[in-house]
């Protein structure tokens, strides 16, 4: 990405005004400076700005450029997790000052790989990814049966589940997860995502989600266009 500023190393943050400064952080995320965001995070809260714009229109838009650019091939997978964790550096200091706001989060979304499948770099990638674009996430981790699923469903009342798998061995496991949601009668109460290599659409189709996200990219964008969807209903 050009560097609109072109800083060099000595750059003072506190120099920028503020649409400079945020203009700086869009870059500074897509490049994986977490100290630099963190400083920056802290500089426009001095300055008098609530905590959601910083997310937003710093954060967040910064994080939706890495994931044009992670869709298009421009960006790969490591130097998205150098973003995310850039942007985990700003959100570290922004999240007790959300809650005490209580600003509502985008979406909420309880995520896990399924049962039997013990990958989790993809999913990893797609929740830092949907924390990147505003969304509450409860990663529920590897190897996750439906009975998990299901109790965190219940506890934390989200939008969405999510769920991910890398072997073509364990894929089927998520139909296990729909029908059961079907067979309590809670099937429509979420939207349901899933990813993973070996998926496709016509899988995703196949089980009963709502929707295939072939990339941490198109989960973020999907997540939010389904949940934004589902709220004008």
């Amino acid at each position: 990405m050009a560097d609109d500023l072109d800083p060099g190393d000595d750059l003072d943050l506190t120099t920028l005004d503020d649409q400079e400064l945020t203009a700086q952080m869009h870059d500074d995320l897509y490049d994986g400076l977490a100290a630099e965001i963190r400083a920056a995070t802290f500089i426009l809260l001095g300055r008098g700005w609530s905590a959601e714009r910083v997310l937003n229109e710093a954060l967040v838009e910064g994080m939706r450029i890495v994931g044009v650019d992670f869709r298009d091939g421009i960006l790969f997978v490591p130097e998205v997790l150098l973003a995310a964790n850039s942007m985990k550096a700003g959100m570290e200091i922004l999240r007790p000052l959300l809650a005490e706001t209580g600003a509502e989060p985008v979406g909420k979304i309880v995520i896990g790989t399924v049962k039997g499948d013990i990958h989790d770099i993809g999913k990893n990638l797609v929740c830092m990814m949907l924390e990147g674009a505003g969304f509450e996430v409860i990663d529920l981790g590897i190897n996750t049966s439906a009975d998990e699923f299901l109790a965190a469903l219940d506890e934390h009342k989200p939008d969405i589940l999510g769920m991910s798998a890398l072997l073509t061995t364990t894929m089927p496991y998520m139909k296990v997860v729909i029908d059961t949601l079907k067979a309590k009668g809670l099937r429509d109460d979420y939207i349901v995502l899933v990813g993973g290599a070996p998926l496709n659409e016509e899988f995703g189709m196949a089980v009963g989600a709502d929707a295939y996200c072939r990339d941490a990219a198109i989960a973020a964008e999907t997540a939010k266009a389904l949940v934004q969807a589902r709220r004008a209903a």
